[in-house]
Parts: structure tokens; C-alpha cells; sequence
């Protein structure tokens, strides 16, 4: 099969490799589609995410959907052709944290795509008959690599706890912050400002359902949001770029005993906040790590409202064409909103 490998910073490699059958419980599937994510970027570009350094060669690709090639033994309910969104994450189930429901931070949690567990950008992938959801006829392999991201939107919604009219401050309009402006919509938010640099990912952001939309290379955004809101500030701040100045505005535009959530990841693993005006607030910090089962309501928004998140998958390209599409992605070229690797469905 063909697979991508990432073998330096900004270098992949095209290699063919064989893939065993699937074994007991397991479930061989096609990786027609997957999405680039803001951390698979991290370690094309950066060699790392976070404090986890890239180990060399390795698979990225985390946002998939396929089709299922063939079952192991003992599997039932699916047949080669079914299609289904597939999940990224592998969990143990019996660790103390798994056993209470927290399950995104399982103590012996694999994540494929991480030092040591390939991804998805491969043509065919192993997985357990768990990590399969059903799509429907009607939505489209590239729209349903959404549903990995969708779900960590959702996720952050937990600690959100946006309540009817409740005032946010959407930091950063990539993918996950252009989810997240969707996500609060549905959780009843009042007024939602996206800030973001790129001018066409701010336009996204306002066809998403944010109301204003400002650029902090012109303005301060903090500043203007405190402006907006008659000095009283937002009631929760949602961090989705994760960049020293974007974490720390958020604390600026938070209003008194509000809320900061963190999504993105930082790129640093020590980053300073301004700890003044987060004490002075009495802020509640909130860091999001993926998400917690919320992949099939996830998949259910997008089979709802397809027509709303459709506009966001603005570009595919083919698998041998990966570090094109990096590319792209990298330097939000061309349009850019989610950027999707796909591969022809013949093979």
C-alpha cells in the first residue's frame, strides 16, 4: 500500500509498505479521506508537538474517513464497501480514568498518528470494529473527516458552559476555531466575536455565525472587545490558535470571573500568561485534550446541517500530492478553510 511518510520537517516520502490482515475484532479500511489538522502542521513544520518531538519516519493523519476493504474474525455489522468515519483514538478501558469516563486521558491511550502509531495517511488502516461510525449515503467522505474536529469543539463546549445569550471571544478562525463558532451557535451563544488574521478565514468565520470578526493586526482585539462590551468583557474567551499573544488575550477579553478555554495546542511547551489580569478576574482556565465520546453527535450535526459545514472543506488533494497540500495548508494559501488528502476510490 502507499503510505506518507513524514521523514524530516517539511519532508515526506512516498513508500510502499505491506499491511497484515485484519486480526480478531478488527476491520480493514480504505482511507479515502483525511484532513489536515493545526497539529499535524505543528509537526511538519515545527518537528514536534508541543513537548512531543517527532521520532522520524512517521505517519500523520488523524481526520479520517473510508471504506471498509474487509473483516476479521468475529466482526459483524459490516461488509467490504460500508463507509464510516473512523476513529483516530485507541483507549485501554480498564485504566483509573477510563474506568470514571475520562476516557481522552487514558493513561495507555494511543493515538494513531503520534511517535510510534501511524495515521491515516496510508491507504489502508487496521482498526477495532469500535473505532468505526456509519455515514449515511448522503454525506460525502471529505465532509465527514469534520467529524474528528467537531467533536473536540464539542468537546470544549463542556467547559464552555455557555449558557442562553452568553457573550464569547473566539480566538483564531482555522478549522477547529470555524467549529467552534458552529458549536456555540448550537449551544445557544448571544454575540460571538472571531479574531483572526487571515482575511478569507475571517469571512468563513462570519458565514459560520460569528457577528463580528476582527483583525488583530490592525486593531487590539482584547481592547476592542472590552470596547464592544462597555468595558464588562465576555463572558467566556475560547483560545483556538494557542499562540503566547492569542492565550493572553483571551485573559484580557474574559470579563470578571468568566472563563478561558485553551483548544488550540501551543506550539512552546512553556508559555507565559499574564497571570495579573487572570488572578484579578478570578478567571477559570480550561485546557481541552481531544474529546470524550462526542464523536457520534459529532456525526449527527454534520449529517443535520450539512449544507452549513459543507463550505468549510474547500480543497482536496490526492495522496501522492501530500506535501502540496501541506503546503497550502501550511501558509493558508489559495482560500484555504479545511484542507482534505484523498485517494481514488478504485483502489
Amino acid at each position: 500500500m502507499l503510505t506518507a511518510e513524514l521523514i524530516a520537517p517539511r519532508e515526506f516520502r512516498l513508500a510502499q509498505q505491506n499491511i497484515q490482515d485484519p486480526g480478531p475484532g478488527e476491520v480493514q479500511v480504505r482511507a479515502d479521506a483525511v484532513g489536515i489538522c493545526g497539529s499535524d502542521l505543528h509537526a511538519y513544520a515545527e518537528g514536534g508537538v508541543g513537548d512531543t518531538p517527532c521520532q522520524f519516519p512517521m505517519v500523520l493523519g488523524h481526520e479520517p474517513a473510508g471504506t471498509v476493504v474487509r473483516t476479521g474474525p468475529g466482526v459483524t455489522g459490516w461488509s467490504p464497501g460500508d463507509r464510516a468515519a473512523l476513529e483516530p483514538v485507541i483507549y485501554c478501558y480498564h485504566c483509573e480514568f477510563c474506568r470514571t469516563g475520562q476516557y481522552n486521558v487514558c493513561a495507555n491511550v494511543r493515538f494513531l498518528s503520534m511517535p510510534g502509531d501511524p495515521g491515516f495517511f496510508r491507504q489502508f488502516v487496521n482498526l477495532p470494529v469500535k473505532n468505526l461510525l456509519a455515514i449515511p449515503a448522503s454525506l460525502s467522505l471529505e465532509l465527514a473527516t469534520l467529524f474528528e474536529p467537531l467533536a473536540v469543539a464539542l468537546h470544549s463546549m463542556k467547559f464552555a458552559a455557555i449558557q442562553p445569550g452568553e457573550t464569547v471571544a473566539v480566538l483564531g478562525a482555522g478549522p477547529i476555531g470555524l467549529l467552534t463558532v458552529a458549536a456555540l451557535k448550537v449551544a445557544g451563544a448571544g454575540r460571538i466575536w472571531a479574531v483572526e488574521p487571515v482575511p478569507h478565514r475571517r469571512e468563513m468565520a462570519r458565514n459560520m455565525g460569528a457577528d463580528a470578526v476582527l483583525d488583530p493586526g490592525e486593531i487590539d482585539a482584547a481592547r476592542q472587545i472590552q470596547a464592544d462590551t462597555a468595558g464588562r468583557g465576555v463572558d467566556c474567551a475560547i483560545d483556538c490558535a494557542a499562540k503566547q499573544h492569542t492565550t493572553n488575550q483571551a485573559i484580557r477579553a474574559a470579563r470578571n470571573g468568566g472563563r478561558v478555554v485553551i483548544t488550540g495546542i501551543h506550539s512552546d511547551a512553556i508559555v507565559p500568561f499574564e497571570v495579573s489580569p487572570m488572578r484579578r478576574k478570578e478567571l477559570a482556565i480550561f485546557n481541552v485534550r481531544r474529546s470524550n465520546h462526542e464523536s457520534e453527535a459529532a456525526l449527527e450535526m454534520l449529517v443535520e446541517r450539512t449544507a452549513w459545514f459543507a463550505p468549510l472543506v474547500t480543497h482536496t488533494r490526492p495522496l501522492d500530492s501530500i506535501t502540496e497540500a501541506f503546503h497550502i495548508a501550511e501558509h493558508y494559501s489559495d482560500g484555504v478553510g479545511k484542507m482534505v488528502v484523498v485517494q481514488p476510490r478504485s483502489r
